[in-house]
């Protein structure tokens, strides 16, 4: 896979909807505390610290799953943030407990905050390669409608 910044894009695709659940107070409760549910909050610590990332230290992480310094920055406040909310409830506590944490308002402001940065950077990636000639599906051809590059102002 062509990828402008990083090495490991595939890390990307499970990084990138970790911090987004992370962000969102709404998708925690109505996923992660519906037992019929794959996903909850011990799935998405693994992603972002053990699998794909290591949050407390993303550092070594540049250029391989995140693109930018500000997202090295931004991964290790999430770290940070979600660190002290698991000191102060503790490692074995149930999903409920970190989200009614005093702390956890922290985890999610931060992860907002990544996931912006995240989703932006994406997007300029994205756009980059399709400047660049790639098309999806792979080994296809843009179809010219005539509308390319023109700009209605309204």
């Amino acid at each position: 896979m062509i990828d402008h910044g990083i090495a490991l894009p595939y890390y990307r695709l499970h990084i990138v909807p970790a911090v987004v659940a992370l962000a969102s107070p709404t998708w925690q409760r109505e996923v992660w505390l519906d037992p019929d549910q794959f996903e909850d909050l011990d799935h998405t610590v693994h992603v972002l610290f053990d699998d794909f990332c290591d949050a407390s230290n993303p550092l070594p992480w540049l250029g391989q799953c995140l693109r930018t310094e500000e997202e090295v920055e931004l991964m290790a406040r999430l770290g940070t943030a979600y660190n002290a909310v698991q000191d102060s409830v503790g490692a074995a506590a149930r999903d409920e407990v970190y989200l009614d944490s005093a702390g956890w308002s922290a985890v999610v402001t931060a992860a907002a905050r990544l996931a912006q940065v995240l989703v932006s950077n994406d997007h300029s990636a994205l756009s980059k390669l399709h400047d660049a000639g790639c098309r999806w599906p792979l080994n296809t051809e843009p179809v010219l409608s005539g509308a390319e590059d023109q700009h209605v102002d309204s």
